[in-house]
């Protein structure tokens, strides 16, 4: 896996850190960090959690071209 680029961008657009995401969703920074570097992929559970923080559409973290690096809108 590569750094998911859309994910920091998301982050950032909301003016949040790792460390906080990762306190909203329940994680430790160490993990989403890993996250947000391609290094690890989340359960359902949290990737439902980091989207509703962030604000767009958890099946990002599933699709075949999840390493996009423009953000994806969320999906309604």
């Amino acid at each position: 896996m590569r750094m998911r680029m859309w994910l920091r961008k998301y982050r950032k657009t909301k003016g949040l850190s790792q460390k906080e995401v990762a306190e909203k969703a329940n994680i430790t920074h160490q993990f989403y960090n890993y996250i947000e570097n391609g290094l690890r992929r989340p359960s359902y559970e949290v990737a439902k959690k980091i989207a509703s923080i962030l604000d767009f559409d958890w099946t990002l973290f599933f699709e075949v071209n999840e390493n996009a690096s423009q953000p994806h809108n969320k999906r309604r």
